[in-house]
């Protein structure tokens, strides 16, 4: 077998082939090889047979019925199953929420003159949030209204009478009852969280029915973290709208100081970005031809979608991008970042700076990042890269010359602009008369990570490629939208090739009316993974507009390539609101019968919802038009 061919069983991402074998010719470990190295895996944590949730154990059930038919404490396979993935959700809620915990933060210290360094950048969006709360604003200073909606967000953490503002007000009020019947309206973001843990403990919930019903609830409260977490990004940095921007390694510079932003959090990227334009004469001394920021992962969507910055690489190929030797700092804050890049970063003569107190990394140096002293802190991260790269700047860098033309910031509100265009006083009318006579079949929404059990790309790839040809909208989010923006899935000059007709026809029509001279692109990038909201909002509005619950909508979702927990409690609140979701890794649930069939058949009778869980993309795409088609005639289509 090739090098080559080797390394496509690897990723399908051409820049990230040429740098695996850089890899190999440097003997430098990435996480391909740490996977290969750990095969095989241990079946009974695949299935969710291994409990170590006390000191007894670990206990393991074997998934052939063979032997021990229960753990130490008498818990049965089923009730095993359940508390993990519970404790999966619970995790990924406390990601998405700690997200947007930090946001309101730094809304209530911009409100209060403590953060001197951030603005109400988005004040429409603030008064349209602070309606929706039921928050006065006529007549109103600007950081009185944010001084209220950030005490509102923080609210909803805490256990209250009153439900979650951004769950029970985010959804159609038939979701409203249906979640409110089935006790799945969330009591406080944090409050859900702290539950899910306690039930899960030794000796707690054993009914595995009621763990998943918990589980769910907990998977609303991560619906109401995202949705905060988008709302207060927009408020503070600006709700995005469509711009140019390029992807993968190639848009690495060698004669620049490269500085690459890598997490989740715009809170310190959106600074950085902003003392960087200032600080521009620095690198010039230090013999740059400027100051080049790159992102990666979420913090580089959040960057794409308000700015343009081109997004370098995302989710498993991050080590990649150190290997061009082009990256003279990754500074980082949370979520999704490997430890592993501080050893490569080691071997390349790069530096990883952490900037949150909850992610540090050994061999990585530390500036504590604080909202009250951000543009000092974000000066320090970044006078450090300079300094690197006047080590750095006389020696030869491998940056693969690739580069992905993607036109990115499709928010709810520029997408309602782009469609008023076509129709001022109705602009939702467009869209649903173009679902109504079919060329548009329905709504996809692709969200999640890479994993390295695929070969990174492939099932993004193939679904996509086979969903627009049956004229099925997309829309892509977080790393999902990376992989479809490294090949092209985001550049209007494919959409022709890309989309079946009826779809090329409407987002040719759109675009047109927008002045674009031709159509939109074949996938809208709607952010990063909090953004997830965007969606949902979306979702909401064309229920509403239509008169029905989302359950009857021809709308779907899928996590092709899930890796982080945080794809688990996405999931389970696209379930919760009504959505038949993919996934394309196997959850660790398969040790139980009960658990596997409430997941994906019983669900549905309550919610609308339910999994699909199959990795096969094209399988899997059948499945997804098959329920897009059922829903479409359910509603007379």
């Amino acid at each position: 077998m090739s090098l080559r061919n080797q390394f496509e069983e690897k990723t399908k991402d051409p820049a990230v082939q040429k740098m695996l074998g850089i890899a190999s010719e440097q003997e430098i470990e990435t996480v391909w090889d740490r996977y290969e190295n750990m095969l095989p895996q241990c079946g009974f944590g695949e299935t969710g047979l291994c409990c170590r949730h006390c000191l007894q154990g670990p206990c393991r059930i074997n998934p052939f019925e063979e032997g021990q038919e229960t753990g130490i404490c008498g818990a049965t396979a089923d009730v095993m199953v359940a508390r993990g993935l519970d404790r999966a959700i619970a995790a990924g809620t406390a990601a998405h929420s700690g997200h947007a915990k930090h946001l309101a933060h730094t809304l209530l210290k911009m409100a209060t003159g403590e953060a001197k360094d951030y603005k109400i950048t988005d004040a429409v969006k603030l008064n349209k949030v602070a309606n929706r709360l039921g928050i006065a604003v006529d007549n109103r200073e600007e950081k009185e209204i944010a001084l209220d909606v950030a005490r509102a967000a923080l609210a909803d953490f805490n256990e209250k009478e009153t439900p979650v503002l951004w769950a029970a007000g985010v959804v159609t009020p038939g979701r409203v009852k249906v979640l409110s019947d089935l006790g799945l309206v969330p009591k406080g973001i944090d409050h859900e969280v702290s539950e899910i843990m306690h039930r899960t403990l030794y000796g707690v919930d054993a009914d595995p029915v009621n763990l998943l019903l918990g589980g769910l609830r907990c998977g609303v409260a991560d619906l109401a973290g995202c949705y905060m977490g988008t709302d207060l990004a927009d408020i503070l940095f600006g709700t995005p709208t469509p711009l140019a921007s390029e992807a993968n390694l190639g848009t690495l510079k060698p004669d620049h100081v490269n500085i690459a932003l890598h997490g989740h959090n715009p809170v310190l990227s959106e600074i950085i970005v902003k003392v960087a334009q200032d600080m521009k004469d620095e690198a010039a001394k230090a013999g740059a031809a400027g100051i080049n920021i790159v992102g990666i992962c979420c913090t580089g969507n959040e960057l794409m979608e308000r700015h343009g910055i081109p997004s370098c690489t995302h989710s498993v190929s991050q080590e990649m991008a150190l290997l061009t030797g082009a990256v003279d700092a990754m500074i980082v804050d949370y979520q999704c970042i490997m430890p592993s890049i501080a050893s490569v970063a080691e071997c390349m003569g790069s530096k990883i700076i952490t900037t949150m107190d909850i992610c540090k990394i050994s061999g990585a140096d530390h500036i504590a990042v604080k909202e009250e002293t951000a543009a000092e802190n974000a000066k320090q991260a970044i006078s450090s890269a300079i300094s690197i790269f006047q080590t750095r700047k006389n020696r030869n860098c491998r940056i693969p010359d690739i580069t992905n033309k993607v036109i990115a910031g499709f928010s709810t509100e520029s997408i309602i602009a782009a469609l008023s265009k076509l129709d001022a006083q109705d602009p939702l009318k467009p869209l649903v008369d173009n679902i109504k006579a079919g060329n548009i079949r329905g709504v996809c929404l692709f969200a999640g990570c890479n994993n390295v059990k695929i070969p990174q790309d492939t099932n993004y790839i193939q679904m996509a490629e086979r969903l627009l040809k049956e004229n099925v909208l997309v829309l892509a989010t977080g790393c999902g939208a990376g992989s479809l923006m490294r090949h092209d899935f985001l550049d209007p000059s494919k959409t022709k090739e890309r989309c079946g007709e009826g779809l090329f026809a409407v987002l040719n029509a759109i675009g047109e009316a927008n002045g674009l001279g031709g159509p939109l692109p074949p996938v809208l990038h709607l952010g990063s993974c909090v953004d997830n909201s965007r969606a949902v909002e979306i979702t909401v509005a064309l229920a509403n507009y239509l008169g029905v619950d989302i359950d009857q909508l021809p709308v779907v979702a899928s996590a092709p390539e899930a890796t982080s927990e945080k794809a688990i409690s996405i999931g389970c609140y696209a379930v919760a609101a009504g959505l038949p979701t993919h996934v394309g890794v196997m959850i660790p649930v398969t040790g139980s019968a009960l658990v596997t069939s409430v997941l994906t058949e019983k669900v549905k009778e309550l919610t609308g919802g339910y999994f699909i869980v199959d990795p096969d993309p094209q399988s899997a795409a059948d499945k997804l038009i098959s329920a897009i088609d059922e829903r479409r005639k359910g509603l007379g289509l």
